[in-house]
């Protein structure tokens, strides 16, 4: 061992008791051949491992673990992961004092042995009682960079933008979805590299920094949902996008019926962009590449394979995987909305969110105001005679479920207590009486917000997962 590496072992010393403690982990890096250094805040075992030659393990080998007990390090963490391959580079946060922060990133040499430690270690018990969270972690290389000039191109967006950071690789634009002329306000920056990224969104400060004389809006932009090889061999659905709005479904049915026909099994088009169905992959694949780049109602279209979202994971990623939803093949298809990403009325700090995508069903309504001129004739209608896509919360989306049931509208109780720093946190208890005196007396998430509407979105989404009403999840975009 040199010198980091002694330093890196009596980092834990300081909270481990006794010499058999540190021993252990010196024990670990004799039987293993690993190294293992503690720089910035992080203990690194392996990185790259003995004998490894080559470029460090593709994006989607990482796996973000959490929830772990800060008195546990790599003696006994190391074994356990290892269960699910070989492991290229595990890294540990610590704090100062010595203990662990809780958490730590854990590299495979392969996106399937990232895949199998997802599946056979989240909501693993560690220890009794002590159960760990194992999600995917991506490097994040793209910013959002909103309220740029609509009449902007994109070759002058990645102009600009390789003029005032560094390391940009690329720039995604999306035209407006009624004057493809012009872009829609904002877009997406890639970067050559986390760091790189990072550098660039602390140079544009928003608030001061401008391009072309305005103030533009800096955040980062949600990863793309990473879906593995073995799952896209079976798909047989198009994303189709950029399409008009003024295209019907019909329409879109028979421009990809033209290379052969009945091939097509449905549509469903969303404001500007569509999914078509196939009844096999085969043609799904040809069509794909014969439409891609074709024009419909003048526009030139994109075409990709759709990508399939698991709707049960996506639900436990926001509850933080303690919820089991009571349905089966939660397969839909989500591809990227290209709607701005800080659209009116989304709640940024609710995890009711899904990468970036949104989910096709149902449709979204346009959210957006018009003008009231004097004289436009209004007609009284109740809430519960509207289409559930016309409504954007879970709270309004459950008294609409109770509604459809002949149910009585749901009960709110709300419920307080205060954080190790003094904040006050809130969660709601939900109670549907008509189904009060079943199994299920009552609903209640096992988050805490600080604000009152987030507490009762948070509950009332929870509350629907657990009614099965999941056709109906407001998912989001995130940054």
């Amino acid at each position: 061992m040199n010198e980091e590496n002694i330093d890196g072992t009596n980092g834990c010393s300081k909270v481990r008791t006794g010499t058999q403690n540190e021993a252990a982990l010196l024990a670990l890096m004799e039987k293993t051949g690993y190294n293992m250094v503690q720089e910035n805040g992080q203990r690194k075992f392996g990185g790259p491992p003995p004998g490894w030659e080559g470029p460090p393990p593709p994006r989607g080998c990482e796996v973000f673990v959490g929830k772990i007990p800060r008195d546990m390090y790599e003696d006994e963490l190391v074994p356990v992961f290892e269960r699910a391959g070989k492991i290229y580079e595990f890294r540990l946060m610590m704090e100062f004092s010595g203990e662990n922060r809780g958490y730590a990133f854990v590299m495979y040499t392969t996106k399937e042995e990232a895949q199998l430690a997802i599946r056979i270690l989240n909501n693993y018990e560690i220890r009794p009682g002590k159960f760990i969270g194992v999600c995917v972690s991506l490097d994040n290389c793209r910013l959002f960079i909103g309220a740029i000039p609509k009449e902007k191109k994109k070759e002058e967006i990645l102009d600009e933008m390789k003029k005032v950071t560094e390391g940009v690789v690329d720039v995604i634009v999306y035209p407006s979805a009624t004057d493809k002329t012009k872009n829609r306000g904002f877009a997406f920056v890639e970067y050559e590299s986390h760091r790189a990224a990072a550098m660039a969104r602390r140079k544009l400060i928003p608030g001061t920094f401008q391009l072309w004389g305005h103030t533009i809006q800096v955040d980062w932009a949600d990863p793309e949902k990473e879906v593995d090889e073995e799952t896209m061999q079976r798909v047989k659905v198009l994303y189709v996008r950029n399409l008009m709005i003024s295209t019907t479904e019909e329409t879109i049915k028979a421009e990809f019926n033209k290379f052969k026909p009945g091939a097509v099994e449905r549509v469903k088009k969303l404001r500007d962009y569509a999914f078509v169905h196939f009844f096999n992959r085969e043609d799904a694949v040809a069509a794909m590449s014969v439409m891609n780049g074709k024009g419909i109602d003048g526009a030139s279209i994109e075409v990709t394979l759709a990508k399939p979202v698991n709707k049960e994971n996506t639900w436990r990623q926001q509850l933080n995987g303690q919820i089991s939803p009571n349905s089966e093949n939660l397969i839909v298809f989500a591809n990227k909305e290209e709607s701005h990403p800080k659209t009116l009325g989304k709640l940024p700090t609710l995890p009711a969110r899904l990468n970036g995508q949104h989910s096709p069903s149902p449709p979204e309504v346009e959210r957006c105001t018009y003008p009231f001129y004097p004289g436009i004739k209004l007609t009284p209608i109740s809430m519960y005679s509207l289409k559930s896509n016309h409504f954007n919360s879970a709270v309004m989306h459950l008294d609409y479920y109770c509604n459809k049931n002949n149910w009585a509208p749901p009960e709110y109780y709300l419920y307080s207590t205060t954080s190790q720093d003094g904040k006050v946190l809130l969660v709601y208890k939900i109670v549907i009486p008509a189904i009060a005196n079943g199994s299920q007396s009552y609903f209640m998430p096992d988050k805490l917000c600080t604000t009152l509407e987030d507490a009762k979105e948070l509950a009332a989404q929870f509350t629907l997962l657990h009614l099965g009403n999941l056709d109906i999840c407001p998912c989001q975009i995130s940054c």
